[in-house]
């Protein structure tokens, strides 16, 4: 019973895998020419050129605020920053972490 199982399995298997017809190229239709050239006597057909893709650039206004604050602090200001160790209270416990804070004054 086994055996019979097993062949019946390999015939429909193959008759899954194999096609039923052979499968032929079509050849081009005798109208349609692929890669066709222009005539010795017809000019070449001239290509259409597209502008290039112009970029808008828009200013950025005054009155929108930004993430970060514009600030200017001069040709010789010098950076000053405070380094310090803060607690926070997170839920798995109390940690320390690094804090700095900085600002420009005038060199």
């Amino acid at each position: 019973m086994m055996r019979i199982g097993a062949a019946l399995l390999v015939v429909s298997a193959s008759a899954l895998v194999l096609p039923a017809t052979p499968s032929v190229a079509e050849s081009a239709r005798s109208g349609v020419k692929l890669a066709q050239a222009t005539p010795p006597g017809e000019p070449a057909p001239r290509r259409v050129r597209r502008p290039p893709t112009r970029l808008h650039v828009y200013p950025t206004y005054e009155g929108v605020p930004e993430v970060y604050p514009r600030y200017f602090p001069g040709p010789n200001a010098v950076r000053e920053c405070n380094a310090t160790y803060v607690q926070e209270y997170r839920p798995s416990g109390t940690v320390i972490v690094p804090r700095m804070s900085c600002y420009w004054r005038p060199g």
